[in-house]
């Protein structure tokens, strides 16, 4: 694949793939904007045409076009590349070499998936009363239908089979692609069709009954192209609002989504068909740092949200929920009654811990012995998720507040974390990214500052790697003199040893919490010295 990258490279300038998510203006040689990422208060985003890199001083990110993409878009080097492919004019399957067969049979897949949609689209545009239906009952607009590419697929047994036959697809590639049943006929009938679209396009389908039957909604099963846990569905229509707004609303149904960008909050997505991931929120936390969860107040809603904070105190994310819904049973229902109450809704948003300690003293009877001690149980359960001590702090001092107990009381009844919990994952990721940029500092000394005799300091051999230190280099060095840089590399190598100290004394914690449970007391005490050890330094 380094041939089809190089070829991807010579058509598409960096300049013109970053230009299409931040608005860059001219500094000198390079290019400078404002971070995708939002976390720089002055424009820190440098971008070297000549040299066809990019490097974000304040989130301490940087290389080629695959690796800003990846980053920018939440997606694998995979799907970066095919994005680009795609973009540049590139046949990939060309550089396939050893995966030809795999790429060839994805790319059959992409075809007949490409090709069904665009049949589902006309055939919708062909039946009256399927067009009444979405757009009459379901309200939507023909822009909307246009946007998310909605159709319909014949209640026949065959019509999609006898389509893709015509146009010379095998029964094979129809069943890889996800579009046949177990009898070879095809998979959806009399349904309305709504595609599942990723950045490279049409990856499978839900698709929504009717008439009376079972089940409801049918959707593609996972295949090379469609794996659930990874997919968001409308993510691909609402990344730029998410981006510019600075905030991403999760849905739990796809017509939910749908509903919602025709409503004018085009921040929407939901997961399709699964349970929330870390993938998921993952993909979602490298566009924004806010999420709000628009679920169901059920006892599913409150299941869901639970699992939303776990996973959310892990990646930094600030999680929110909507739920003045006024009355409507969900998003969808809401809009059908009036659009400006949804926007409404966006923007009277509760932290989710907040509103999930209000569920739990809705349910339980707090004048009772058993309903505090249930009430407190839950209540620790939830805030061991919650990483920042000062919010923690004040969550404790709520539920103690309401328990008429005290913090220390709370404290001794407190539900015991896994060893896996007591060290977040939060915490590692930005010692992490400490570490990074004084290694990027370092390196970008060493080699282009003409200073020697640094030890530890590895001289990375990736090309990319060396360009992208060049410009940080030219960034914050290159007035200073060889003096002042020999002072700085020392001053960074005396902080690097420290940072990379205290991380280690974090992972021996976790070994530490791991040895106490199995009640090793040999192995704990052969811990605590190593741990003494790394803090006498």
């Amino acid at each position: 694949m380094d041939d089809a990258k190089e070829e991807i490279r010579a058509r598409l300038s960096v300049e013109d793939v970053v230009g299409q998510y931040i608005e860059l203006k001219r500094a000198g040689r390079n290019l400078k904007g404002r971070s995708p990422w939002g976390v720089d208060k002055t424009p820190s985003f440098m971008v070297s045409p000549e040299k066809g890199i990019w490097h974000d001083f304040s989130a301490n990110k940087g290389g080629d076009i695959f690796s800003f993409i990846m980053e920018v878009e939440g997606i694998s080097f995979r799907e970066a590349l095919e994005k680009l492919a795609a973009q540049a004019g590139v046949e990939l399957k060309k550089y396939s070499g050893g995966n030809k067969r795999v790429a060839e049979r994805k790319q059959r897949m992409k075809e007949i998936l490409e090709l069904s949609c665009r049949y589902y689209q006309f055939c919708l545009t062909k039946n009256e009363k399927v067009c009444d239906y979405v757009f009459n009952k379901r309200n939507l607009t023909k822009p909307t239908v246009k946007e998310f590419r909605i159709g319909y697929s014949p209640n026949t047994g065959k019509a999609l089979v006898q389509f893709l036959t015509k146009k010379g697809y095998k029964m094979k590639e129809m069943e890889v692609a996800g579009v046949l049943n177990q009898y070879k006929g095809d998979l959806f009938r009399g349904r309305m069709m709504v595609p599942f679209i990723d950045s490279v396009g049409v990856i499978g389908y839900t698709a929504r009954i009717l008439g009376k039957g079972e089940p409801k909604y049918l959707n593609t099963p996972e295949t090379l192209l469609f794996n659930k846990s990874r997919f968001v569905f409308g993510l691909v229509q609402a990344k730029e609002s998410i981006r510019q707004n600075g905030f991403v609303v999760i849905v739990e149904g796809n017509m939910d989504v749908i509903s919602s960008h025709q409503a004018g909050v085009k921040e929407a997505v939901a997961t399709s068909g699964t349970a929330m991931t870390e993938g998921h929120l993952k993909m979602l936390s490298r566009l924004t740092g806010d999420v709000r969860l628009a679920y169901d107040g059920d006892a599913a809603g409150v299941k869901a949200t639970e699992r939303a904070i776990m996973l959310a105190g892990d990646l930094g994310i600030n999680l929110s929920v909507i739920s003045d819904y006024h009355g409507a049973k969900d998003p969808d229902e809401l809009i059908q009654k009036d659009p400006k109450l949804w926007q409404e809704a966006v923007k009277n948003y509760r932290p989710a811990v907040d509103w999930l300690l209000d569920k739990y003293e809705e349910n339980l009877d707090l004048n009772s012995g058993p309903g505090k001690r249930e009430y407190a149980n839950l209540a620790m359960k939830l805030l061991k998720n919650v990483t920042h001590s000062v919010e923690k702090k004040h969550y404790m001092q709520l539920v103690a507040r309401k328990l008429d107990c005290s913090v220390d009381d709370l404290s001794e009844n407190k539900i015991v974390e896994t060893p896996a919990k007591r060290l977040k994952k939060a915490n590692l990721e930005a010692s992490s990214d400490v570490l990074a940029g004084i290694k990027d500092n370092l390196q970008a000394i060493v080699v282009y500052g003409g200073v020697t005799g640094v030890k530890g300091v590895e001289i990375p051999e990736d090309e990319t790697r060396l360009t992208e230190l060049e410009m940080i280099f030219e960034e914050r060095y290159k007035d200073w003199n060889k003096l002042a840089l020999e002072k700085e590399a020392k001053a960074l190598l005396t902080r690097y040893k420290v940072e990379m100290g205290k991380q280690e004394v974090e992972m021996l914690n976790v070994e530490l919490a791991k040895a106490e449970e199995a009640g090793d007391e040999d192995l704990q005490a052969e811990i605590l010295r190593k741990i003494m050890v790394l803090k006498r330094g």
